[in-house]
C-alpha cells in the first residue's frame, strides 16, 4: 500500500508542467505555443529566458528527485525506488495536466538518477556540458547523455539498495525513450538545422 501511495505522488509531483505554469504566471506566455512548443526547460530558456529557463529547470529536476527521496524517508528501499522514480519521469512526459503530452524527461530523469546514481549522474552532467560547449546543441548533449546513461549504470557501483539487472533494464528503457523524444531533434541535426544554445 505503501508502495502504490509513493507511486501515485511520484507521478502527481513528475507531472506538474513547470515550464508552462511559470511562463504563464511570470511572463504570460504559453511556450507550447511559441519555439519549440516543448514545455520543457530548453524551451523555457528560449522563450522565456535564462532566469526562467534554469527556473523551470530546477523546478523539473526537483520533481524527479523528491518522490524517490521522501519515499526513502519512509522506509522504501532499493528497486522501489527507481520504480518510483520512472514513475516521475512518465509523469512529466505524459502529463495528465497536459492531456498526456509533456517534455522529453531529460530534466526530471537528472532529478531521479542523481537521487538513486549519483555517480553516474554527475559523470552524464560532465558529459552533457562538454558536448553542449563544443556543438552548441542541446539536444545532441542530451541524446549523447541518454545513450550513454546504462553504459555507465553497468560500470559504476550500484546504490540505496538497488540490484544491478533491474537498474540496467530501467536506464535502458529510459535513455531509449529519450532518445525516442528527440526523434525531430536528431532530424533537424541530420539537415543541420537544428537550433544552437547561445547564452543570452
Amino acid at each position: 500500500m505503501k508502495l502504490i501511495i509513493f507511486i501515485i505522488i511520484g507521478y502527481i509531483l513528475g507531472a506538474l508542467p513547470n515550464g508552462v505554469w511559470i511562463g504563464k504566471y511570470f511572463r504570460g506566455i504559453d511556450i507550447r505555443e511559441h519555439g519549440s512548443k516543448n514545455s520543457g526547460a530548453t524551451n523555457a530558456y528560449r522563450v522565456l529566458g535564462p532566469r526562467y529557463g534554469l527556473m523551470v529547470l530546477l523546478a523539473d529536476a526537483l520533481k524527479g528527485f523528491l518522490p524517490p527521496f521522501i519515499a526513502s524517508k519512509f522506509g522504501v528501499t532499493g528497486d522501489s525506488l527507481l520504480l518510483i522514480g520512472v514513475v516521475a519521469i512518465v509523469g512529466h512526459t505524459l502529463s495528465f495536466f497536459l492531456n498526456f503530452k509533456g517534455g522529453k524527461g531529460v530534466a526530471t530523469s537528472l532529478g531521479v538518477f542523481l537521487f538513486l546514481i549519483p555517480q553516474v549522474t554527475l559523470t552524464l552532467l560532465i558529459i552533457f556540458i562538454v558536448v553542449v560547449a563544443i556543438t552548441k546543441y542541446i539536444s545532441l548533449g542530451s541524446i549523447i547523455a541518454a545513450i550513454m546513461l546504462p553504459i555507465l549504470t553497468y560500470f559504476y557501483p550500484t546504490q540505496n539498495g538497488l540490484d544491478k539487472l533491474p537498474l540496467l533494464v530501467m536506464t535502458s528503457l529510459i535513455g531509449l525513450f529519450v532518445v525516442y523524444k528527440h526523434k525531430s531533434n536528431i532530424e533537424r541535426l541530420m539537415k543541420g538545422t537544428e537550433n544552437k544554445f547561445r547564452l543570452k
